[in-house]
């Protein structure tokens, strides 16, 4: 090929070249929006999924709950029906389970990031925590029973199902805390080494701070398997209606939870109207669990701020 042959080819193999790059980033762009709509469509069942749901228990609960429902104990005798000593049981264990379970929960996570120096060690109790996360609930009731109620001798109260639902509960604490810790970028650890802090105040007013997304997100999850608990609670906690003098006397006695009076009054009496009543009030009760969660986080970030 002479010069003024290749000096002729030259523009059409350029734009051949821009022709062929033309279609590839059109069906790059055409992949990409396909893609994008296919995260949109999940996103909207997702969403449809979960309104659809609470919708439903609401639309068949709402209905059902009433003063005497709330506020009364059942009473075969004056034929009564009343859920008031499972949601005080509810709110006994909630809270015992919480107040165990978050410091030992935040302060093995906190050593195994900050303070472990040993790699094996790490990974044999990460590797421990996420083989209790994944143990079915009955099998932690049988357990909590045989340690707990026998052994211990606790009997079947629910300061034995309080215990059983800490351990539960520790692996879900543990492992968010510790993601969250992560996530805290090393600069900040630096720094705060550099202008003299101690190991423990850099931890406390820096990295805990700073991952509290973290640790709020492991308290609402670990919250919503307690309150939607009932198979281990059947075992260790029982299924008493009596309400109880005080807190005291309440982890002392046997005491079912909503979830667990939701099994009841539906597997063993089939009422399904009270069994949707008490679906609604669980959805209700942990909503507001939530929403004070979030509350506390934004309030302890305002005063973080504000320092």
């Amino acid at each position: 090929m002479s010069t003024l042959e290749a000096c002729a080819a030259l523009p059409a193999g350029r734009a051949h070249g821009k022709t062929a790059g033309g279609a590839h980033a059109q069906v790059r762009r055409l992949k990409g929006a396909l893609l994008k709509g296919v995260v949109y469509l999940a996103a909207a069942l997702t969403c449809a999924l979960l309104v659809g749901l609470i919708g439903y228990i609401f639309l068949k609960g709402l209905p059902g709950i009433t003063w005497e429902l709330l506020s009364t104990a059942p009473s075969a005798l004056k034929g009564t029906i009343g859920i008031l000593p499972n949601l005080l049981n509810t709110l006994y264990i909630v809270g015992f389970a919480l107040l165990a379970a978050l410091p030992l929960g935040v302060g093995a996570a906190v050593y195994l990031t900050e303070y472990a120096a040993s790699r094996r060690l790490i990974a044999v109790v990460e590797f421990a925590t996420e083989a209790l996360a994944g143990i079915p609930s009955i099998l932690y009731g049988l357990v909590g029973m045989l340690f707990f109620c026998q052994m211990l001798q606790l009997k079947t109260s629910l300061l034995a199902g309080g215990c059983t639902l800490v351990i539960m509960i520790l692996p879900t604490i543990i492992r968010t805390t510790q993601e969250s810790l992560k996530t805290v970028p090393g600069s900040y650890r630096e720094g705060a080494l550099g202008l003299g802090a101690t190991r423990w105040y850099m931890i406390r007013t820096i990295v805990l701070p700073s991952s509290l997304e973290g640790i709020v997100t492991g308290c609402i999850l670990a919250v919503g398997r307690i309150v939607g608990e009932s198979a281990a609670l059947l075992f260790t906690a029982g299924v008493g209606t009596v309400v109880a003098q005080n807190v005291f006397a309440a982890f002392g006695r046997s005491g079912g939870t909503l979830s667990v009076a939701l099994y009841m009054y539906v597997s063993e009496r089939g009422e399904f109207e009270v069994g949707y009543a008490i679906a609604a009030i669980l959805m209700l009760l942990v909503l507001g669990l939530n929403a004070a969660t979030r509350l506390v986080r934004r309030t302890m970030k305002s005063k973080e701020g504000a320092k």
